[in-house]
């Protein structure tokens, strides 16, 4: 009789563990899987960028320093690796992009232009599915650091070798200032 109470015991025990590492795992896939869809979404936008970047060139050529700044920010980004990199990056990005689309304030005939306004828009949508995608992750990735921190899946995750991850945040102080574009055109100057 007390063999089965023990052997129950085991398989309690047992069936508890193998539950906790299920869910530690699917966890981690989901948090992964939304890291991937972040890094499709962000591909999207830095393809799309250099296509805006020459329509605007036609336009403004004379503004070679926000063009340059444009596609340095995006280099930047591509390279950067881990959530926070990635993040300072992609503040960059926005901030060089912001400044782009001052220009179109600048030059009407540039916003008159179809290419111009429907890759505007094609990167809005896509900054929509980024902030989408950014927010999934976070939601992800609090769950699996609230899982690796709770008892007692916080011994058994440990012992695994499963670590919190990093929130993809975005702190964004170019979207807190007003775009700064200086023109050196003829006509200011007369």
């Amino acid at each position: 009789m007390t063999g089965f109470v023990i052997l129950g015991i085991v398989v309690l025990i047992l069936i508890f563990a193998i539950g906790m590492y299920n869910s530690l795992i699917r966890l981690k896939v989901q948090t992964d899987n939304a890291w991937a869809d972040i890094d499709v979404q962000l591909k999207r936008r830095y393809d799309l960028i250099p296509n805006l970047v020459e329509t605007v060139k036609g336009y403004a050529a004379h503004e070679k320093g926000t063009l340059e700044a444009v596609i340095n920010a995006r280099n930047r980004a591509m390279t950067a690796t881990g959530p926070a990199d990635k993040a300072q990056a992609e503040d960059m990005l926005s901030g060089a992009l912001k400044n782009l689309f001052a220009l179109s304030e600048a030059y009407p005939q540039l916003r008159a232009v179809e290419s111009f306004t429907s890759l505007q828009a094609s990167l809005t949508q896509i900054e929509d599915a980024v902030q989408n995608a950014r927010r999934y992750y976070n939601a992800v990735v609090r769950d699996l650091n609230t899982k690796i921190q709770q008892f007692p899946t916080n011994i058994f995750a440990s012992m695994l070798g499963f670590k919190p991850r990093e929130f993809f945040e975005i702190s964004a102080p170019a979207e807190r200032e007003a775009p700064k574009v200086s023109f050196n055109t003829p006509a200011a100057s007369a």
